[in-house]
Order: C-alpha cells, then sequence, then structure tokens
C-alpha cells in the first residue's frame, strides 16, 4: 500500500477560500488568486481559465500526482468544481465524500459516492493498490483524515495572499501533530511544502 497524501492550498493566513465560496462562486470573492499557480498566472472567473502550469509550480505538481492512483474529496469541493465537467480530471477513482449519495453519476465518469471517511480511505486504498492516495478539498475533510491518523504526507500550497476571511483550513483542529519537511518548492505564485506527519 502506497502513502494517503493530504494536499490543499491556503493564504499566508490559513483560508482555504475567500468569502462566499461555493457552486457559484467557486473559491469565493478574491479567492483565485489562490491558484494563481494552478493556471499559471492571475485569472478571475469572468474572463475563463486554463490549467497552464509551469516553472517550480508544474515540476512539483507532476512529481505529487504521479504517484497518485486514486483520491478522496468532500462533496464542497466536488460542487464547487461544477464536478469538474462531469468527468473525474485526476488519475484513479474519485471518492467523493457526501450525505447525498442517491445522485451518484455513472461509475464511467470516475466518481464514487460515499457516506463516511473511513470508507472512502479503505476503497480508495484498495483501488491505488501499491499507489498513493490523494485527500484534497475541502478543509474538514483533511481535517478528519489528520485528526484520524490516517494522513502519511500533509502537502500545504501558500499562495502570497491575504485573505481575511473565508473558510480556514485548520479551523477548530485541536489536535497536537509533528510535520518534517521533506520538500520545498517555490515560484512567483506559491510557495509548496510537503511534510511527513511524524507518527
Amino acid at each position: 500500500m502506497g502513502k494517503v497524501i493530504a494536499s490543499i492550498t491556503t493564504s499566508v493566513d490559513g483560508y482555504i477560500t475567500g468569502p462566499d465560496d461555493g457552486p457559484e462562486y467557486g473559491l469565493g470573492r478574491g479567492g483565485e488568486r489562490l491558484h494563481y499557480w494552478v493556471m499559471g498566472g492571475p485569472w478571475t472567473y469572468e474572463s475563463g481559465h486554463d490549467f497552464a502550469m509551469h516553472g517550480s509550480d508544474k515540476e512539483f505538481y507532476d512529481e505529487l500526482i504521479s504517484t497518485v492512483a486514486s483520491g478522496v474529496v468532500g462533496r464542497g469541493m466536488y460542487d464547487a468544481a461544477g464536478a469538474w465537467g462531469g468527468t473525474n480530471p485526476f488519475p484513479g477513482p474519485l471518492f467523493v465524500l457526501t450525505h447525498r449519495t442517491a445522485d451518484q453519476p455513472a461509475p464511467e465518469n470516475g466518481f464514487r459516492f460515499t457516506a463516511d471517511l473511513d470508507t472512502a480511505l479503505t476503497q480508495a486504498a484498495e483501488e491505488a493498490g501499491d499507489g498513493d492516495v490523494a485527500v484534497g478539498g475541502g478543509a474538514d475533510v483533511i481535517r478528519q483524515a489528520l485528526a484520524a491518523g490516517k494522513v502519511d504526507e500533509l502537502v500545504i500550497s501558500t499562495a502570497p495572499v491575504i485573505l481575511g476571511a473565508g473558510k480556514r483550513l485548520f479551523d477548530g483542529f485541536d489536535k497536537d501533530l509533528d510535520l518534517q519537511v521533506a520538500k520545498v518548492y517555490s515560484s512567483p505564485y506559491a510557495t509548496h511544502v510537503r511534510y511527513t506527519v511524524i507518527k
């Protein structure tokens, strides 16, 4: 079995979205700045966007996903991303944590809805085999996985922006954890740190 790798992007002040995030506003007001590194530079929801990573950002991302064979995300991320146009864009099946499992899309779309984290992680690990399981947004899913001791590596991309409001990554998290810096990448749009979770 591979590792469980939780990854997310935050602002310098620890927000993973700006205010009013959701299906209508994506990453919230001002939140698109968190993902300049993903798009290769400034973009807005109005102007449209393409994935155009380059330099250190692309090196970081390509290395990160090179071992991933399945993933787990929350329903909020799934909905905010517009279900990625109806097709899973990530390696392997993507397990979506949701209390609304009845609207499960067709299996060939690459999404599998599940109602609890343990089931999602177990099934994702089975699908991944020797590969890694990626745990993405939202913050609540990552907090749950960390609190349960399931995360082997925490990856935080910090965008050079202070949002001042939105959803915080560690809001309400009270577990004491030690991390070890494994690798750092930096670009004008983000500093990416891969931390090993000390168990």
